[in-house]
């Protein structure tokens, strides 16, 4: 049964007339009417009664008519869905976001692509960059968004560069001053979040190059709970620039260069298994929401430094 044979029925049901209908069609008669007896001869019967008044149909055309409405429209509504997901106007997108991405970065990209393609479903799942590249190899996400990983089997593009930033409390000694000395740190109480991250390793590996030990070390599983502990008064930490950078630019907390320590940066990267072609629906369309992360996050690269 072909497209071509249930569409000539109908318009031949709406027209009640072959030339009419061949015409709509635009069709030669015997055309038309070879598809006609065609979708008959594979249904087993006569849908038309054929007399000098046009073309009725016959109760076995009747019963058929809804379920052809219902076919044609079915297979319009998929080419249409098909033309949504190629603009990425339609289907769904599943990403995947290490923790401080998706809870500092990926709201207000989402809520972008949200406003410009309103029909696409959104799905988010979180964890840390190595379990978001093992989603993206076996296929479980569109796109993730992790700190730079290398891997063979995936490729990447990079976003922006987070730094880790040493915040205080306004009340803190530390907050009038535009830098410290590391050696001054070990007067400071030190928190730290996420033992398992690759942020927890770099504090770490900082203040052991240093041969600095901090006046005690509070440990949180979180960048939040962090992040309240500085706002209390109860240490000094070093966090992503994302996460604080509300905080910062409120005054909340404050920023304090380490004289004589290298910036500890990373690079924030879109990543996807290689080989599956060309990006197309609506991770395309998120690809292109991720060029204005820079609007979104504009204090990453303004935020003045004290060399």
């Amino acid at each position: 049964m072909l497209t071509a044979q249930i569409e000539a029925f109908l318009e031949t049901a709406r027209q009640g007339n072959l030339s009419r209908a061949a015409e709509a069609l635009h069709v030669t008669q015997p055309a038309l009417t070879a598809r006609l007896h065609g979708l008959e001869a594979e249904l087993g019967g006569p849908l038309f009664i054929r007399g000098r008044r046009g073309m009725a149909l016959t109760g076995a055309g009747r019963a058929f008519l809804p379920y052809a409405e219902r076919a044609i429209a079915a297979l319009h509504e998929g080419a249409s869905l098909l033309r949504g997901l190629e603009q990425g106007n339609a289907g769904e997108l599943v990403l995947g976001a290490a923790p401080a991405v998706s809870t500092y970065v990926l709201p207000g990209l989402l809520l972008r692509f949200a406003e410009r393609h309103p029909g696409v479903r959104l799905s988010v799942r979180t964890g840390h960059s190595e379990q978001i590249v093992e989603m993206a190899l076996r296929r479980e996400i569109d796109l993730g968004l992790i700190r730079e990983l290398r891997h063979p089997e995936i490729e990447s593009r990079v976003l922006y560069e987070d730094e880790l930033v040493l915040v205080v409390h306004d009340q803190h000694p530390f907050a009038g001053r535009p830098t410290v000395d590391i050696d001054e740190l070990s007067r400071a109480r030190l928190i730290m979040f996420d033992r398992t991250s690759s942020y927890y390793d770099l504090t770490s590996a900082l203040f052991r190059e240093a041969g600095v030990a901090p006046n005690g070390v509070m440990e949180l599983d979180n960048i939040d709970a962090a992040k309240q502990m500085v706002g209390h008064g109860l240490g000094v930490a070093l966090l992503p620039y994302s996460s604080v950078a509300a905080e910062l630019a409120d005054g909340r907390l404050h920023a304090v260069m380490i004289r004589g320590a290298a910036p500890i940066r990373r690079s924030i990267v879109a990543i996807r298994r290689r080989g599956l072609g060309d990006l197309s629906g609506p991770a395309a369309a998120f690809l292109e929401i991720l060029a204005s992360v820079g609007e979104i996050l504009p204090r990453l690269q303004e935020r003045p430094r004290t060399d």
